[in-house]
């Protein structure tokens, strides 16, 4: 029986996660697969402190030219996160005849084009399926079992953290601060959650999720990209009253020949599926012409979890070595009716907005004044009761409008004396 060897860099967490199946489930993936896959060495700067899963101490080194210098391990796995030194380490994996498997989404979105086409002149593959969505099989689905289809959009809750936030808010009725405490006291938020509730997470996805929907491999400064922390109690609230739910989205959206990609709260209708993913967990919503719309939905994070879509990508991995297949991961055709990239600014959408403004007569006429001006339409509107205030909520939904037009209308408003401070447009997806 064939023997795959692999080196694996980053012994934290996922690390651990791949290290156990692959010893708690040897027999059941020999199995399945007709080789045995072997763990040779695994690489971190700490090899002394202590972790969930025990291994003999030759097996660890410090030292990573013992993983890309062994001739003898087939596929090297990177787990330890971060641009660098992971760049290196996966571009010298590769120019070394070795396969690569990683989880390192940040990394793929800021330079995996170059990593690819690396991965392409050396005969050697990159897979990647814990990068989207942990254990979902959203990358393996959407490349092999809808190989066929053309995509019109792909909307996604895609990192847990904020979801986590959102979802507490609403459940709990209370603020973005307390919400946020409430996640890093339970282990689902970082000490420093930037890169969660700025979005920036998020938008690492997208770049991927874009890549394989639409063959076009986007930079981040093509991608708007807001957070969630302006995100009020008052406005998921109001929100709620009117049969909405507050999510940051990612999404990829093509309409005509031209390709918007953004990341941002949005209002999605309760009724929706997308509006009922709580907590940690993540969903990616897939619109196809061919198999129709599609939602995949589980936890979005996690040692066993993520650690899963490794495995499952070491015995693709293994399958092709087998065979002695070179099966590039990302042998997409690019969308060619794809022409331009929509700016936000350029896009129409429905809008929530909450107006703090003075409560006297003729304020509501003077907001949709200006709004009306700007050729925007009002669907429903509703002043709310603001007890010991000078200001009140008016909360308004519109018709479908221009980012552009909407935006310098609420800068005119919120220069005018009766608006007491910036007013909040979210935008509304009626997936």
């Amino acid at each position: 029986m064939k023997k795959i060897y692999i080196g694996l860099i980053g012994f934290g967490n996922v690390g651990c996660g791949v290290v156990k199946i692959l010893r708690d489930r040897k027999r059941l993936l020999t199995e399945k697969i007709g080789s045995e896959i072997v763990i040779k060495k695994i690489c971190d700067k700490d090899i002394t402190s202590k972790r969930s899963v025990s291994v003999p101490r030759e097996m660890l080194t410090t030292d990573i030219s013992q993983i890309v210098n062994d001739p003898q391990i087939d596929i090297v796995v990177e787990l330890m996160g971060g641009i660098n030194p992971a760049r290196e380490y996966i571009a010298l994996a590769l120019k070394k005849g070795k396969n690569v498997v990683t989880a390192n989404k940040a990394l793929l979105a800021e330079h995996g084009k170059e990593l690819f086409a690396l991965a392409h002149d050396s005969a050697k593959c990159i897979y990647f399926e814990a990068s989207v969505g942990a254990g979902i099989p959203i990358i393996k689905s959407v490349r092999e079992g809808m190989v066929a289809n053309r995509f019109s959009s792909v909307l996604g809750i895609v990192n847990g953290t904020s979801n986590f936030i959102l979802s507490s808010m609403s459940r709990n009725n209370c603020s973005f601060s307390e919400a946020l405490k409430d996640a890093q006291k339970r282990g689902f938020a970082e000490k420093d959650p930037s890169l969660d509730i700025n979005g920036i997470d998020s938008a690492h996805k997208l770049v991927l999720l874009t890549y394989l929907c639409f063959g076009r491999m986007v930079s981040m400064n093509e991608i708007f990209i807001e957070g969630i922390s302006h995100i009020s109690l008052a406005d998921i609230n109001y929100a709620r009253e009117l049969g909405f739910e507050i999510k940051l989205l990612a999404i990829a959206k093509k309409e005509d020949n031209e390709l918007e990609v953004r990341v941002h709260p949005t209002l999605i209708p309760q009724e929706n599926l997308l509006a009922s993913v709580d907590d940690v967990n993540n969903a990616i919503a897939v619109d196809s012409d061919l198999a129709g719309d599609l939602l995949f939905y589980g936890p979005g994070a996690g040692q066993s979890s993520a650690a899963s879509a490794v495995v499952s990508d070491l015995v693709d991995l293994t399958q092709g070595i087998k065979a002695g297949l070179f099966r590039p991961v990302l042998n997409i055709a690019s969308d060619e009716s794809v022409r331009k990239l929509r700016k936000i600014d350029e896009i129409d959408s429905r809008y929530y907005i909450r107006f703090m403004a003075l409560d006297k007569p003729g304020v509501l006429a003077k907001i949709a004044g200006i709004l009306a001006k700007a050729n925007i339409s009002i669907a429903s509107v509703s002043q709310k009761e603001h007890a010991r205030s000078k200001a009140v909520p008016i909360v308004m939904v519109i018709h479908e409008a221009r980012e552009k037009n909407l935006r310098e209308a609420l800068n005119i408003i919120d220069k005018m004396n009766i608006i007491h401070e910036k007013s909040v447009a979210i935008r509304i997806e009626d997936v």
